[in-house]
């Protein structure tokens, strides 16, 4: 499934890849950084090296494989994740209330985040199988009953906000490759109707996490603790920042979560106003080739499996930043190749490897 490609890689893109994951080794160094410990690399900073490096080699083959090959085992490679999801939820550990990840001795894996890229590559397989009826109704009922599956483990690890992720990717493929709209605003509808019945299947630390979205006030120790101090952290940083290695909300620990989820609030502490515009325009500047790679893609595989890419680092990045100033409620994503994480930064690069290798294809 590796071939030699004649097109140009675009530099670019690659360019702001390899920046936007030397940076997350950056921040995650600040964020468990000891300065009473003597300053050196903590364990978390050296696995995260390790990732970004195996990161890469994934990237590599991505971007030189054929990905049209890669659609005839798509559903193979799909349903080995599910099998994965569904041993994580009969055998897998349990932490901080959820079973998310399979311990591999010094490593663990966390199955839902490959499920991001395995589900496109399914997905962009059964529309590029329909595509003279790819507008019906019973192509769009079949995308939805494709998904549902991953949607509904996921659900009952339970990890509330990658179960959503799959929704935006869901709409973006099927608008992008061809299909109604109407159907999109019909499942919209359906949704916000059945809002009652989706609200009773939350647990209770999700409910209070929607509550305390409205008034963090709510619970300022609980469960609004974590976002009164991430706003805390970003608006004290200002427009240049207090510097790098100089946050006080993570050095002296009292925002949790800061090497992963709420990573950004490390960056707008220590880097200001500034700092995270200039990352925010990294990501702008990702997703842009990624959008002109799905506008120039000559096949309605990579067409759809560019969309599905691009759509869920968007995504990924929108609502992490957005919860960590308080837009939107916590739900545990993690901010592509920042957060501290081998499966999410694995999974995101193979993601960009992909997108390397559709306009490589496209530019020949």
């Amino acid at each position: 499934m590796i071939t030699a490609r004649r097109g140009r890689i675009d530099k670019v893109l690659l360019l702001a890849v390899v920046l936007i994951s030397l940076l997350g080794i950056v921040f995650i160094y600040s964020a468990t950084w000891d300065r009473e410990a003597g300053g050196g690399l903590d364990a978390l900073v050296l696995k995260q090296i390790l990732w970004v490096t195996a990161g890469f080699v994934f990237l590599f083959i991505a971007a030189n494989a054929d990905y049209l090959k890669i659609m005839d085992f798509a559903y193979v490679i799909y349903a080995l994740n599910l099998a994965a999801l569904v041993f994580l939820l009969l055998f897998g550990g349990e932490r901080y209330g959820a079973r998310r990840w399979i311990d591999m001795g010094p490593v663990s894996l966390q199955p839902s985040e490959f499920v991001k890229i395995t589900v496109i590559l399914a997905l962009a397989a059964f529309l590029g199988g329909r595509r003279e009826k790819i507008a019906t109704l019973g192509t769009y009922a079949g995308a939805i009953i494709l998904i549902m599956p991953a949607v509904a483990l996921i659900f009952l690890q339970p990890d509330l906000g990658t179960a959503l992720v799959f929704i935006p990717v869901l709409f973006a493929m099927l608008f992008l490759c061809g299909g109604r709209v109407k159907y999109i605003f019909l499942s919209v509808a359906a949704g916000l109707a059945g809002l009652p019945f989706f609200w009773s299947l939350l647990k209770d630390y999700q409910k209070n996490r929607l509550m305390v979205f409205i008034n963090p006030n709510l619970d300022p120790l609980g469960a609004g603790y974590t976002i009164i101090q991430s706003k805390i952290a970003i608006g004290s940083g200002g427009i240049f920042g207090k510097g790098w290695l100089n946050g006080t909300q993570s050095y002296l620990k009292f925002l949790p979560e800061r090497h992963t989820d709420f990573i950004f609030s490390v960056i707008g502490e220590e880097w200001g106003f500034i700092g995270a515009a200039a990352l925010i325009g990294l990501y702008a500047l990702l997703i842009a080739r990624g959008i002109r790679i799905i506008a120039v893609a000559d096949d309605i595989y990579g067409k759809a499996v560019a969309a599905g890419v691009v759509t869920l680092i968007s995504f990924q990045v929108f609502v992490n930043i957005s919860m960590t100033i308080g837009l939107m409620p916590v739900v545990g994503l993690p901010l592509p190749a920042i957060s501290y994480g081998g499966s999410n930064t694995v999974a995101t690069l193979i993601g960009a490897g992909f997108l390397l290798a559709i306009g490589r294809k496209a530019d020949r």
